[in-house]
């Protein structure tokens, strides 16, 4: 019997949560095929059993947090061959989970002891929740805390840990206050003779392009430890993309050699992979700018954030009709406020202010 571990998962990443299992105990499975789901910092991974054999034992239940390198599950290897007969483990999840409820349901009704962790003994006891009358969602039935929360309608104080993207988020921020210096210009575009059906996002990309291409400092990565900055030829434009889960920045490869065509139909693949929530980590860095066009949900100008080891992010707000004068006259206008923030460590004003001006000129142009 052979223990596996979770792997490491790339990008120094310290654990995940165990999202969901494809597998029971008992199951045999195959190398390669589809083990457990488990949320990063980055993205949803599905991990895939490393060798054939049977499943022992399952370490951990969904909503666990394990580290990288801690037991995933047991599993009673046939050596290192691939495979391909036919597996028990990769029955729809649907049907897992109708087979674990049914377990435990006859688990009770039969007289035999519930399976739950002392832990989770403990705190059901303290919150009068009767642990028979719990449908357990772990290996085998078993009833864990969150079970157990769920039996009276959230956690015990209140408080619910943040986990997956909202968790890395928050960490992300907390990053970002303590290490970037923060300056904002802000400025706005006059894009009256935009098309009705512009694409504003797309037109966005664009006017970043120019300007990182006439202005190279704000396409740029900071190493504040070594003092030392890595001004970047190619422009990848992570676009940040708000869910209810959180926070995404998918990233733009290459905008820069990229036609717009093909630019709108790779922000339409990413914004697909970003709503199914399986997006592969390749997708979520590597960002030398970011663009947040917040106006789409409102607000005029922001102080952003900016992410270490980028040094910019570029805002745009909600675009207005309001009244400006034009040859001596005063016309109602299509107004397009704009959020520059930069890392003034990295960037001086005058380059963050023309930045923001080639982004005007090609929004205008």
């Amino acid at each position: 019997m052979k223990t596996f571990t979770l792997p490491d998962l790339g990008e120094g990443l310290a654990d995940a949560e165990v999202i969901s299992w494809h597998v029971l105990t008992g199951d045999r499975v195959v190398a390669d095929q589809p083990l457990v789901v488990v949320e990063t910092e980055k993205a949803v991974v599905e991990v895939p059993a490393p060798w054939s054999g049977t499943v022992v034992k399952l370490h951990a239940n969904p909503g666990d947090i394990i580290k990288i390198g801690a037991p995933l599950a047991d599993i009673d290897s046939e050596g290192d061959s691939r495979d391909s007969g036919a597996v028990v483990g990769t029955l729809p999840k649907e049907v897992k989970n109708a087979a674990r409820a049914e377990t435990a349901s006859e688990a009770r009704q039969s007289g035999t002891k519930v399976t739950a962790a002392p832990a989770v003994r403990k705190l059901a006891c303290e919150l009068g929740v009767d642990l028979a009358s719990i449908s357990g969602s772990g290996p085998g039935g078993a009833i864990t805390r969150k079970d157990v929360e769920a039996a009276i309608g959230g956690s015990v104080d209140g408080y619910k840990p943040l986990r997956g993207f909202r968790r890395a988020m928050a960490r992300n921020m907390a990053q970002a206050h303590a290490q970037v210096a923060t300056t904002n210009v802000t400025d706005e575009a006059n894009i009256a003779h935009w098309r009705e059906n512009e694409d504003a996002t797309i037109r966005l990309v664009r006017a970043l392009v120019a300007a990182c291409s006439a202005e190279p400092a704000l396409n740029a990565w900071y190493d504040g430890t070594r003092e030392a900055r890595l001004l970047h030829k190619t422009i990848d434009i992570g676009i940040a993309m708000n869910t209810e889960d959180g926070l995404f920045v998918p990233v733009l490869r290459d905008a820069g050699s990229r036609t717009l065509d093909d630019l709108r139909a790779g922000l339409d693949t990413i914004k697909k992979d970003v709503a199914t929530r399986i997006v592969p980590p390749e997708e979520l860095r590597g960002q030398t700018i970011t663009l947040s066009n917040f106006g789409m949900i409102g607000g005029r100008h922001a102080t952003l954030v900016v992410l270490p080891p980028q040094v910019a992010i570029l805002g745009a707000g909600r675009m207005t009709d309001e009244p400006r004068i034009a040859d001596g006259e005063i016309r109602p206008c299509r107004i397009l406020p704009l959020s520059l923030t930069f890392d003034h460590r990295a960037v001086i004003g005058a380059e963050a202010t023309r930045f923001l001006m080639h982004i005007i000129k090609d929004l205008e142009g």
